[in-house]
């Protein structure tokens, strides 16, 4: 069983005290390719560092909903050069969050999209953050030309019309811990909805575990929980799910297999 943890942020500080060892338990467990992601120029920095030094580990640059305030002319310059990376394969995560708004809605999207164009120029993959804010991302995704990118859309939380439409964009959905949480209603019902080969797993680590580590901090290593969860709502085993997932995610983002 191959798994590929799709959204990580193995270099905050989180993992500072035992990050070999947590990449040890994730391999252990069957994850065999990580996607660790920026959020800001330095975070993006530290994605970048700890791809280059482990083999299975890649990049993401970008700049969060969250932190869109921060964005200058010196932050796009920042993520054009750190993207010349061999081991960043995609910009982001990018989005809209309009339900904690830590940064004026008008500057998340302005960051958004420069962030797309910005993509665009390199001919690189996207990863959304949407939350509380479906409508306006898909206006955004359409207008900027996000079809020719495609891209996955992280940690969904939207309904099963919501998937619809971002699938007929080229996105990928990927499904995260809060499948496994018993108030879990929407997720089954997209999971189910969607074609197997453009569902995507994560663990947004170190945030959003599972059900069985509820309080915990999140680690690669619990994806399994989430792909166990997928398995049995699909009517699949856990290593067909790890399967055609690790493969999709794969090929967007034009890694080797494992």
């Amino acid at each position: 069983m191959v798994l590929f943890d799709t959204h990580a942020h193995l270099h905050f500080e989180e993992f500072d005290a035992d990050r070999p060892l947590v990449l040890e338990r994730a391999r252990g467990a069957g994850v065999r390719r990580f996607l660790t992601i920026g959020i800001d120029v330095e975070t993006s920095r530290s994605a970048v560092a700890l791809a280059e030094a482990e083999a299975d580990c890649f990049a993401a640059v970008g700049l969060h909903p969250h932190e869109a305030s921060k964005g200058t002319d010196a932050t796009w310059i920042a993520f054009r050069q750190l993207a010349a990376s061999p081991k960043v394969v995609a910009l982001g995560e990018m989005g809209l969050d309009f339900f904690r708004n830590l940064s004026p809605r008008d500057e998340q999207v302005r960051a958004f999209r420069r962030q797309i164009r910005l993509a665009r120029e390199l001919g690189k993959p996207i990863l959304i953050h949407c939350r509380e804010a479906h409508a306006e991302v898909l206006v955004i995704l359409q207008e900027e030309g996000a079809r020719e990118l495609g891209g996955i859309m992280h940690c969904f939380s939207g309904d099963a019309e919501f998937a619809k439409a971002c699938l007929e964009l080229g996105f990928l959905i990927s499904i995260a811990g809060p499948v496994t949480y018993p108030n879990a209603r929407k997720l089954p019902e997209v999971v189910r909805a969607v074609p197997q080969d453009r569902l995507v797993l994560e663990t947004d680590c170190p945030y959003l575990p599972p059900q069985p580590h509820r309080g915990q901090r999140n680690e690669p290593a619990y994806l399994t929980h989430t792909a166990r969860r997928v398995a049995d709502l699909l009517g699949l085993t856990l290593e067909e799910v790890a399967e055609v997932t690790t493969a999709s995610a794969c090929r967007l983002l034009a890694i080797p297999p494992p």
